[in-house]
């Protein structure tokens, strides 16, 4: 790295010169990446040491940063991870937590915890993460930032480490919304599903009734700020049984994240950090009968919000229960943290519709993020008014 690195972000590998284009969209920003993609002249380590040992340094760049390298950003390094992607928290066994710049008390959120803390802490503009159960949405609200789960598959994975085939994402973070939307703009194409420019609003009450109290009154007070700008939102209940879609996303994430891992954990017996460690040896025991009653709970989750936001719909619903947990949390407080948070965050997985994270407000001086869910394939246009309504959200004073 050329300059220092206060947020403890970046993974300090040797530099290697890595190729970007002198003219392009994206001329002028900076560039982080999770070390979890190829990058050309730098090993890929999953946050694990084993992963790292193994690794080699790579001849190749995977596809997605290929492509904003290629429209003219700049690298700046790789970021820091979660053990194996495998974590909502930030905290490294074996390699450390990178600083909250937003928050420095609080946690950063995993597993993109050093792409947000890069952006957050302005030493790149944006960032290349993976969302998996979260990891870009819970740090993104967590630093105050924008940040995109894309429609399942929508986005190369190509020379990515992976972790669950049929929920992993790639990601991005910015710290404004005109960036946002010129990442989007290089890496998305068209949209199969086009929203209006004020599309139906749908308010997922139930899900803002898994906040906590004083962020769920933050939270519909920013709603009612942009009532002048978009109109007043349908409330609406989601689900039925909302234990029922967790349940279905933690058999689905441990079945494949032991099919992608397991071997290596069995064969090596690495030294798994806290919390990582569990999750894998849940994962273990997922049975046939549990990932074929998460799978079908999936396929009628899915149908049900297909009809619900049609081709027009964007649901509105708090990104995760709170502002980030304070780092001196004991690994259960996490736990339990990460286990609300996930009855959010399973929702966008588990459709595999996309979903934008938009920075909006502040409790005890830390950042708390709203979200919005579009139907499938509808990624780009959901950005445009994403951006749109993040501004139709911020206090006007006369």
């Amino acid at each position: 790295m050329t300059y220092d690195d206060p947020f403890r972000c970046f993974v300090p590998y040797p530099d290697a010169a890595v190729k970007h284009s002198p003219t392009g969209p994206l001329a002028g920003l900076t560039l982080a990446v999770k070390d979890l993609f190829d990058v050309k002249g730098y090993p890929t380590g999953a946050g694990s040491p084993i992963v790292l040992a193994q690794s080699g340094i790579k001849t190749k760049t995977a596809p997605i940063v290929k492509e904003l390298l290629q429209a003219g950003a700049r690298f700046v390094g790789k970021t820091h991870t979660d053990e194996l992607a495998f974590s909502l928290n930030g905290k490294n066994a074996h390699f450390g937590a990178p600083i909250n710049p937003a928050a420095p008390d609080r946690i950063t959120g995993g597993s993109s915890c050093g792409s947000m803390a890069a952006v957050a802490g302005r030493l790149a503009d944006i960032a290349v993460g993976s969302d998996t159960g979260g990891s870009v949405r819970a740090p993104a609200s967590y630093g105050g930032l924008f940040g995109i789960r894309p429609t399942h598959g929508r986005l190369s994975l190509k020379r990515v480490w992976p972790l669950a085939e049929s929920l992993d994402t790639p990601g991005w973070f910015t710290r404004d919304g005109e960036v946002f939307a010129r990442v989007g703009n290089v890496l998305l194409g068209k949209d199969r599903t086009e929203l209006p420019e004020v599309p139906r609003l749908l308010l997922a009450d139930d899900m803002f009734a898994q906040a906590v109290p004083e962020a769920e009154t933050i939270l519909r007070n920013v709603v009612q700020r942009a009532l002048p700008s978009v109109g007043q939102p349908e409330s609406v209940k989601l689900v039925r049984d909302i234990d029922a879609l967790y349940w279905a996303f933690r058999w689905i994430q441990g079945r494949e994240a032991w099919a992608s891992d397991g071997a290596m954990i069995e064969r090596f017996a690495p030294p798994l950090g806290p919390g990582v460690k569990e999750r894998f040896a849940f994962s273990k025991t997922v049975t046939d009968a549990e990932y074929a009653k998460g799978e079908a709970t999936r396929k009628t989750f899915r149908a049900r919000l297909a009809r619900l936001l049609g081709q027009d719909g964007v649901l509105i619903l708090p990104t995760v229960p709170d502002i980030a947990p304070l780092v001196s949390a004991e690994e259960p407080e996490l736990e339990d943290f990460r286990n609300r948070a996930l009855r959010l965050l399973c929702l966008s997985g588990l459709s595999g519709f996309p979903q934008v994270t938009i920075p909006v407000a502040q409790r005890e001086g830390a950042p708390l993020g709203l979200s919005l869910i579009g139907p499938k394939g509808s990624d780009k246009s959901l950005i445009t008014f994403a951006v749109a309504y993040e501004r139709a959200t911020r206090v006007r004073i006369a």
